[in-house]
């Protein structure tokens, strides 16, 4: 192992972006064995790409030595050039996937965007101007407003497996965190990444949730969004055997 490689992780939550992943960092932070930097997203292989090697060391400087470090950014699944990147400076790295109900996930980054300032039209005209936002390679709209484009996951999930060997792509359903196998999923994750099971919570916590907004979406909006997502779903359902019973 050369000098100071202990520094870069070995594990990435690489998406999806409302998919669980503040609540996974929040969970797995907490393990005695595992260090992740203080600050979700560190975006090194997006965002901050033009950044040398050892400011993105200096996110681990705090980790002992025996610790497995990671990283939780989940702009990197949708992001087309990260997966080359980090195979490049990681070429052993484990990558978790969360995957949410498709429809679920664009619907809810939509009311983050909007709570947060990054989105002023209302949710169809926002998805309905999703392919010309994208179309001019804007870099704020790729990443802010990709509503229906990052819930189409088979094309994210391809960049890696053709340059990473399935073993080390762990693909996870939220919903399994969430509501039904917490225990089995962060088993599931411990293994993966190689540390002793801890038990990591007693209440599941809640981060980035919404305020119920779904509730004042039109039902033709939502099939309308199915059947442009359909292709995702019969995908992963037959790939990964992934269900989200639609």
């Amino acid at each position: 192992m050369s000098e100071g490689l202990f520094h870069l992780p070995k594990f990435l939550v690489i998406g999806t972006q409302k998919g669980g992943t503040t609540t996974i960092q929040k969970l797995l932070e907490k393990h005695t064995a595992i260090f992740l930097p203080s600050c979700k997203e560190t975006h090194y292989f997006t965002l901050n790409w033009h950044q040398p090697t050892d400011w993105y060391k200096e996110h681990y400087l705090k980790a002992k030595k025996e610790q497995v470090c990671g990283e939780i950014t989940p702009y990197y699944l949708f992001h087309p050039e990260a997966a080359v990147r980090i195979k490049k400076l990681i070429p052993k790295a484990k990558l978790i996937v969360l995957l949410r109900d498709p429809v679920e996930r664009a619907i809810s980054q939509y009311f983050h965007a909007q709570r947060h300032g990054f989105e002023t039209l209302q949710i169809k005209d926002a998805f309905d101007a999703e392919e010309l936002r994208l179309s001019n390679n804007n870099q704020y709209s790729h990443q802010k407003h990709s509503y229906l484009s990052r819930s189409k996951y088979l094309e994210q999930l391809n960049r890696y497996e053709k340059i990473f060997p399935k073993k080390n792509i762990l693909v996870l359903k939220s919903e399994d965190l969430f509501f039904k196998n917490t225990d089995i999923i962060l088993e599931k994750i411990q293994s993966f990444i190689g540390v002793k099971h801890e038990f990591l919570y007693e209440i599941l916590p809640k981060a980035n949730s919404g305020q119920g907004e779904k509730k004042y979406i039109s039902e033709d909006l939502i099939q309308e969004l199915k059947e442009k997502l359909s292709n995702t779903t019969k995908g992963i359902k037959e790939k990964y055997k992934i269900d989200w019973g639609w």
